[in-house]
């Protein structure tokens, strides 16, 4: 069951937070913690990871909507000892209520509400925060020079920058997965040129020519790694980690989904130059797919693919992450 904190309660919550500050060379250990987003695609993993990391973090708190409170009750039970914050992300002073006596903030925001970490971050800080995860979880928005101009990561690169220019004390980690195998298995139906698998008609769309290695992660590991994380403060503070459960190709993909179902697909191309030319044109025509197009692209033309990965850093090694046999799993096992 979770316990819902009014302002009031929150007001008198005494601080957990040590008063001496710690550099990276000092001991600190992650004793409450505030999720934002929790309820969220991927907020739901990482917050099923915290919650069930063992052994437990002293005090998990998410903060959301009230709407969320009343609509998702489920969701909400099923995060045995969870403390529940209801107020409006756009409020600081509802913000600044729920940062009293947490130590380590992480956000799962979407896409659309991106910007609005500059402002919490900053609420963050004021507040004694000591250790902040913005949502940086995806593509490496920061892989190479061309990475700079890319649409998609311009509100994530704006996050990055104000860190870089304006936090003095908090210690802030990213989390870098690459794409998630889940969401890169569906092939949108408006645009199956941008690749993916249709289960159940045993259709697919291989992008490039289907050699391209990818880094991908599991929706399920990137909950993981980022449990894992806050178990590693000092390997942690201050870095891009990237983390990957696998890395293969869109070949070795289709492979695996024809050995768990059987022949008889009907496999397509998009070669690369035609994925460029979709992308451009999706752009310029103001289409709400444009950014699938341009991240499948980078993907495609290796954007993320790591010298070295981060995973043993974490604690994370070998047998520890999800495996492409098992997502193709459990996407055939869900279009059942």
């Amino acid at each position: 069951m979770f316990r819902l904190l009014t302002p009031s309660r929150l007001a008198s919550t005494p601080s957990r937070i040590s008063k001496l500050f710690y550099s990276t060379k000092m001991s600190f250990t992650p004793s409450s913690i505030l999720i934002f987003g929790a309820t969220g695609n991927i907020g739901q993993h990482i917050t099923s990871a915290i919650v069930g990391a063992q052994p437990k973090f002293d005090k998990v708190t998410i903060f959301t909507s009230q709407n969320t409170v009343d609509n998702k009750q489920d969701l909400l039970k099923s995060w045995s000892g969870i403390n529940v914050v209801a107020g409006d992300i756009s409020q600081g002073k509802d913000v600044s209520a729920a940062l009293q006596g947490v130590d380590t903030v992480v956000s799962c925001v979407g896409r659309g509400a991106l910007n609005a970490q500059t402002d919490l971050i900053q609420i963050a800080e004021a507040a004694g925060v000591k250790w902040f995860f913005p949502s940086e979880y995806g593509t490496d928005i920061e892989y190479g020079p061309a990475s700079a101009t890319e649409k998609p990561h311009q509100m994530k690169l704006a996050v990055r920058n104000y860190v870089r220019e304006n936090v003095k004390s908090m210690k802030v980690t990213y989390l870098v997965t690459g794409p998630y195998i889940d969401f890169y298995f569906t092939m949108h139906p408006s645009v199956p040129q941008a690749g993916g698998w249709n289960v159940k008609a045993k259709e697919s769309v291989l992008l490039g020519d289907g050699n391209g290695k990818v880094g991908f992660c599991s929706m399920r590991d990137v909950g993981r790694f980022l449990a894992a994380s806050l178990r590693h403060p000092e390997a942690s503070f201050g870095k891009a980690l990237k983390v990957q459960s696998f890395v293969c190709t869109p070949k070795e993909i289709q492979a695996e989904f024809e050995k768990q179902t059987g022949g008889g697909w009907d496999v397509r191309f998009t070669p690369f130059d035609e994925l460029k030319t979709l992308e451009s044109r999706a752009w310029t025509e103001g289409s709400p797919v444009s950014t699938i197009f341009t991240l499948r692209r980078i993907w495609t033309e290796g954007g993320t693919l790591y010298e070295k990965n981060d995973n043993e850093t974490v604690g994370m090694g070998p047998g520890s992450t999800d495996t492409l046999e098992w997502a193709v799993g459990q996407a055939v096992a869900n279009a059942k």
